[in-house]
């Protein structure tokens, strides 16, 4: 925890000297100093202060041409992001051809990213143009932020293992999928896959800021992600840090080890299969899910199941341009690039056709 500690203040006052106006002895204090004066984390805990607000650094230490750069590159694809993931949702909704388990959860998912992407994507893209100083944000909002995106996530991490178990019973239990996957079993499945999230989110936000802040609110990253918040935080952490660690558990190994599992049936089942066009469709349909739960799972894993101790602000700034812009945008492209029911679906509310049927055990 103290090593976490010193990284925190190293990276910050690293930061701080490059602002205009901050006094280097202030950005790089002394041995035993802390980030912004002396070192609180020996004073007793009714001297700690929880602050008011918290200043968003963002990118604002990078050289500005290379923010320039990134946000006339990221902003397109924020917009592509949102499109793909727009006309996905629209087409679930809209086509009664697409009125099945499959593509009913692929819609929530769709809507799911599309309010993942609004919540984060504009506060990045912010990030490269804010000034020096940072953009100070009120304790609720950046509380806020982390709930919504541990919300979202949360609920994207658990839809994933949903759709799943809906592959798992279409191919695997044929015969009985149409009862066993009905609309009610959807919409619970649904339900339960946000009411998870959002439980999380809000036991992980309140655990977080109860915690004293002595390390000052500057935030080194794009927004009030966990481990950048709580690496200000003072005091003992052990329980908070071992809380992250659980929801890493249940929500990112626990749910990819079941989807392995799961697809290793299913990939058996799919090789008795004995049309070749069948076994095709039904592998392209595995191949597409188990793409985007490794893409999801991997990068998440990766950020968060670390402990703060071995974490590097700048590198996980890093990585958040690719969880936050490039896996959302892919999603779209992977459901879409070689799925026929939802390129004919596209094909027909452009032209004006009447819809087909979609088998509900097939995919693609």
């Amino acid at each position: 925890m103290e090593a976490g500690e010193s990284r925190g203040r190293l990276q910050t006052s690293e930061f701080l000297e490059d602002i205009p106006g901050v006094d280097r002895a202030v950005a790089s204090p002394a041995e035993g100093a802390g980030v912004l004066g002396p070192d609180m984390s020996s004073w007793p805990a009714s001297n700690w202060t929880a602050p008011a607000e918290f200043v968003i650094l963002g990118f604002s230490g990078w050289p500005q041409g290379l923010r320039l750069l990134l946000f006339a590159f990221l902003l397109p694809l924020y917009l592509a992001t949102l499109a793909g993931n727009l006309l996905i949702l629209g087409l679930a909704v809209a086509e009664p051809a697409l009125h099945t388990p499959m593509y009913f959860f692929l819609g929530a998912l769709s809507a799911v990213e599309v309010a993942y992407t609004l919540v984060l994507t504009p506060r990045m893209l912010a990030g490269f143009l804010l000034p020096p100083a940072g953009l100070a944000v009120a304790r609720a909002t950046c509380a806020a932020q982390m709930g919504l995106f541990v919300a979202l996530g949360g609920a994207e991490c658990l839809l994933l293992a949903a759709m799943a178990l809906d592959r798992y019973l279409a191919i695997c239990r044929p015969l009985y999928y149409p009862q066993l996957m009905s609309t009610g079993l959807c919409w619970g499945l649904l339900a339960s896959c946000c009411a998870g999230g959002s439980l999380l989110a809000l036991g992980l936000t309140t655990a977080i800021f109860q915690l004293p802040f002595c390390q000052g609110g500057l935030v080194n990253h794009v927004f009030c992600d966990l481990p950048a918040v709580l690496l200000l935080a003072c005091g003992d952490r052990q329980l908070q840090e071992r809380v992250l660690l659980a929801a890493c558990l249940l929500l990112l190994v626990l749910p990819l080890a079941l989807i392995l599992l799961s697809y290793t049936r299913v990939l058996v089942v799919i090789l008795g299969v004995g049309g070749s066009a069948g076994r095709r469709k039904a592998f392209n349909t595995v191949a597409s899910h188990l793409t985007v739960a490794v893409l999801h799972y991997g990068c998440a894993t990766a950020m968060y199941a670390r402990p703060l101790s071995s974490r590097s602000l700048e590198e996980d700034k890093l990585v958040s341009l690719i969880y936050i812009n490039l896996t959302p945008l892919l999603y779209p492209a992977i459901y879409t690039l070689r799925n026929r029911d939802v390129q004919g679906a596209l094909q027909r509310v452009l032209s004006g056709r009447t819809p087909g049927t979609v088998h509900q055990a097939d995919g693609n």
